[in-house]
């Protein structure tokens, strides 16, 4: 066992596990609960039972089925109450939803993949929507590879020094040709992808920064290519920008002159 493995408690990674699979699909029973988490119903209903007397899980007495409960959200609150990246985000999300009318994605980076921490679904009846709490790939998609971009030079070696799946033929698999990518992003200040992680979808990220100025997020807009023009292409960037401009400044207060993208600074 490695070092981190030493300070595991397998109970308490079992009942994290429980309400992720419930924030992933709510309203299961013990046995869906027990044969997706590769464990036994005995287990499973033993740490549902915690999970139900503390508020964080809440069960239909009629179909005995569980979902998220009440105190998962006063956990959120109260993160949100200390001026978290998501509290910051909510509004700004909502806003570049109704105006661009597109997906809305707000991106971190989780190691070395990505991680959909927060969506909003676009309006228009055909959409691509990433599901939060989804991990991705860094090399591929518009928000991915801007937050790989601004990763320090170790994290950047790594994930290119690993195999490079290609999700569609417009993926970047040429580790070269990838560096030179993730050079023109950083000088740009974003990043736009056509149909690298999702055939037919396009994205525009730009970075959001913390009170160090470090990128700590992605924020993009991401839709079907077939509506992709220059027109919403300068439009959808200019509206991308302003929303990580203003979610950056929520985040620092101290920062008052809105600091380009390009200004942002790699995580070592």
């Amino acid at each position: 066992m490695n070092g981190t493995n030493n300070y595991r408690i397998a109970a308490v990674d079992r009942a994290l596990s429980v309400l992720e699979a419930l924030a992933d699909r709510p309203d299961q029973g013990v046995t869906a609960l027990a044969k997706s988490l590769g464990l036994t119903k005995t287990i499973v209903f033993r740490l549902l039972q915690t999970l139900e007397d503390r508020g964080f899980v809440v069960r239909d007495p009629e179909r005995a089925v569980y979902s998220l409960g009440y105190r998962v959200g006063v956990l959120g609150e109260r993160v949100g109450r200390d001026g978290s990246l998501l509290f910051a985000s909510r509004p700004v999300m909502d806003a570049l939803r109704d105006q661009t009318l597109e997906n809305v994605n707000l991106v971190v980076r989780e190691g070395h993949r990505s991680l959909v921490l927060a969506t909003r679904a676009g309006h228009h009846s055909i959409r691509l929507f990433a599901q939060a709490g989804r991990n991705g790939p860094l090399h591929a998609g518009g928000g991915s590879l801007l937050l790989l971009a601004y990763a320090g030079r170790a994290i950047i070696d790594k994930v290119l020094g690993d195999p490079l799946e290609a999700f569609t033929p417009h993926t970047i698999t040429d580790r070269k040709k990838l560096r030179e990518t993730l050079e023109r992003i950083r000088a740009n200040g974003y990043n736009i992808a056509l149909n690298d992680l999702d055939e037919g979808a396009f994205s525009i990220a730009a970075p959001i920064l913390g009170i160090d100025g470090q990128v700590i997020a992605a924020i993009s807009v991401a839709g079907a290519v077939a509506r992709y023009n220059e027109e919403r292409r300068e439009s959808h960037l200019k509206a991308v920008q302003d929303a990580a401009a203003a979610i950056s400044s929520k985040l620092s207060l101290h920062r008052t002159d809105h600091e380009l993208p390009a200004q942002a600074k790699s995580i070592a």
